[in-house]
């Protein structure tokens, strides 16, 4: 009855070592004071009909910020718990870290980085943004927005689960490599926990790429057509086919290791037929063009900001979308060159090793477009620009390595070293995370209606540049001595562990910078009255995004205008503003709660796979598919605005709108770091003061 009832579940699986307590320790009280806080303030009604129920995107957007923020700092703390073994493990010295704990922290840091931070934000941007850019009131279906959103939630909370329940994480690299991931070599839970948060928010991803692509396709403004799209919406669309292109590639592997844990197939086995290497080709088929998903929207960010900053049209359009459409066609060809070593041939070899060489070019096309585009422009050195600064130089070093690491000679010396690990990061660091950084600096006055503090946005970017070429420039030269991945000890004589010393200090620099950034966010809430865009358009934008207030209205425009060129705004400016026309009655999605009931089935029906326990896994699919049916025979899904009402929110949207644009800029007002850290200080002093006068009366 126990095995039924709970299946593989017993009290072993309860927090028992120092980590999964205090990981379970803190996860409790972070909900316990979210909890409390919402309580207090009574807004659990605001917060379920305004947020957790909605189906506008760009609240959803919001929200994967929010889920994403919160995963960078856990995935922050993985890389600086791996950095600190390193550093201290060397020699008669082991560190603080058991070499399987350490490997869990290896595996989880790649998996929350790459899976629910980079590819979160990410989704985030394209959900607020592309609506706007394209005069799309929505997505083309709202649930399935939500509902994505919601599965990747679902995700979050399973890749976190093992320090409440299970005690392990998967400790085989962060794409479980085969037959390691199999039961053979990894018996406990770690690897399906490792599975079902893959697989729950892969699936929350594929439906949004889906949604993402219909959109794009079929809901632009009048007389936009492909050629006249902005650069951001170009690098979205490409990203999404890509996504629908291997998703499923992913999804099908998954259940593939799936089967042969849960079943006792032989897919990827050892023995029996099983085919390890065919894991290998199959999860780096999907592996790969995954890198370039996230990069495409990055890249077209900073098109985005290039343009703007540098006050031009973009240089050579064209050539920059055919960039980005040559990115997305050869990165699906280049997978092998992540394992040279396997003993593919000397033909299959050569091939990949051509491709991915070949790849470079509209890699580079994009980048000369940038250049050009900055040629004789009016540069205005902003946040944004500054981080696509950063990232030319960071990305340019990334490239001339992976431009090596395509040669297989050279790749058979370098695989699986710390050489490849500083490429890797080289190239997400600074080709997608220093472009969701940048574009979160472009537009938060468009998402939260006042601009972000330059200077403290400036002190947090140098804090980046500067830990991360301390990280990872020493990387590649402890691949090049030898020095392999994922190692948590090394002998003295070998002395790498300067470097790693150096690593670790670059490290805490990295994560000074994180905590800027969260300073400079609060900062700016202070001084948001000061720093309040009241013109909808605060960097003089060329994109139609900028043609709304700031934030914009649940229906985002109004009137939809006819769009003549690819920068449409910017020409009606010209023109002295978008064109008058009467307004006409709107019609909007209601929110739902479909998405989180779904998803929270998928998660019960997840979990019981991981402990098999089988009656909960019949209640996880039949309430999906409960859910499902009655969420088809509703058909109360939409509410309209009729005219008057469009016009009074309209008349009182635009009461203190300016008539002229102003330039985003620094000015006199701006609050610098110890400013901000003098008024938290004088507030606590001054709330202490009140508490002791409190408690003396």
């Amino acid at each position: 009855m126990k095995e039924f009832l709970l299946g593989k579940l017993d009290a072993h699986a309860l927090p028992h070592e120092w980590f999964t307590i205090g990981g379970t320790a803190a996860f409790i009280l972070g909900a316990a004071l979210i909890i409390g806080l919402i309580t207090w303030k009574k807004r659990w009604t605001w917060l379920w009909k305004e947020w957790l129920t909605s189906v506008d995107p760009k609240k959803i957007g919001i929200m994967y910020f929010i889920v994403a923020g919160f995963m960078l700092l856990r995935g922050g703390l993985d890389a600086i718990m791996i950095w600190l073994q390193q550093a201290l493990s060397s020699g008669d010295s082991y560190g603080y870290l058991s070499a399987d704990h350490f490997q869990q922290i290896f595996t989880a840091h790649g998996n929350i980085m790459v899976f629910f931070v980079a590819m979160a934000f990410i989704f985030g941007l394209i959900n607020y943004i592309v609506p706007l850019q394209i005069g799309a009131r929505d997505l083309a279906s709202p649930f399935l927005n939500t509902l994505g959103f919601w599965l990747y939630v679902a995700g979050v909370v399973m890749v976190n689960m093992f320090f409440a329940l299970g005690g392990e994480y998967a400790a085989t690299g962060w794409l479980a490599i085969a037959p390691l991931s199999g039961t053979q070599f990894s018996p406990g839970v770690g690897v399906d926990y490792w599975i079902w948060s893959l697989q729950v928010s892969g699936i929350g991803t594929t439906l949004g790429a889906i949604n993402f692509i219909m959109t794009i396709l079929k809901m632009r403004a009048p007389g936009m057509t492909l050629w006249k799209m902005p650069l951001f919406t170009w690098g979205s669309l490409c990203s999404m086919i890509m996504a629908v292109t291997v998703f499923p590639l992913l999804t099908a592997t998954l259940f593939l290791l799936f089967f042969d844990r849960y079943l006792g197939m032989h897919f990827f086995t050892t023995d029996l037929g099983g085919n390890a290497m065919m894991y290998t080709n199959l999860i780096w088929m999907w592996g790969h063009p995954e890198v370039y998903i996230l990069m495409l929207p990055a890249f077209g960010v900073f098109s985005e900001i290039v343009s703007t900053f540098s006050r031009k049209r973009m240089a050579y359009y064209k050539s920059n979308i055919l960039g980005m459409l040559g990115v997305s066609a050869f990165a699906l060809s280049v997978w092998l060159h992540h394992f040279f070593t396997m003993g593919a041939g000397a033909n299959v070899n050569a091939f990949f090793g051509v491709m991915t060489m070949i790849i470079a070019i509209p890699t580079s096309v994009l980048v000369f477009t940038w250049i050009a585009t900055m040629y004789k422009g009016r540069i205005r050195f902003g946040v944004p620009m500054l981080w696509f600064l950063g990232f030319i130089g960071v990305f340019s070093v990334g490239g001339l390595a992976g431009v090596l690491l395509a040669v297989p000679p050279a790749d058979f010396q370098l695989h699986n070293s710390l050489f490849l690990v500083a490429h890797f990061h080289t190239m997400v660091i600074g080709g997608v995370l220093f472009g969701i950084f940048a574009g979160i600096n472009y537009w938060f006055p468009k998402i939260a209606g006042f601009r972000l503090n330059e200077r403290i946005g400036r002190y947090a970017f140098w804090c980046w540049i500067v830990g991360f070429m301390m990280s990872f420039i020493p990387m590649y030269t402890l691949g090049i001595m030898g020095a392999t991945r994922r190692l948590d000890h090394y002998d003295a004589s070998t002395g790498w562990q300067p470097f790693y010393v150096l690593m670790l200090i670059g490290g805490i620099i990295i994560m000074i910078g994180v905590a800027l950034q969260l300073v400079q966010i609060i900062a700016s809430i202070m001084q948001k009255q000061r720093l309040r865009d009241t013109t909808g358009d605060p960097w003089d934008g060329r994109t139609l995004e900028w043609a709304t207030s700031s934030p914009p209205p649940p229906y985002n425009l109004a009137v939809i205008p006819e769009i003549t060129s690819r920068d449409a705004f910017f020409e009606f400016k010209q023109r002295g503003g978008l064109p008058r026309a009467k307004y006409e009655a709107i019609h909007m999605p209601k929110n739902t709660a479909a998405g989180i009931y779904i998803s929270a089935f998928a998660f019960l029906a997840s979990f019981a796979f991981v402990w098999h326990i089988t009656w909960l896994i019949v209640v996880g699919i039949v309430g999906i598919i409960v859910c499902f049916i009655a969420r088809t025979f509703n058909d109360d899904l939409e509410y309209t605005l009729s005219a008057a009402e469009v016009e009074k929110i309209e008349k009182n949207r635009l009461k203190d709108v300016r008539s002229e644009p102003r330039q985003g800029r620094d000015d006199d007002e701006d609050m610098g770091l110890w400013e901000f850290i003098k008024i938290v200080v004088t507030w606590a002093l001054g709330l202490i003061g009140i508490r002791r006068r409190s408690h003396g009366n």
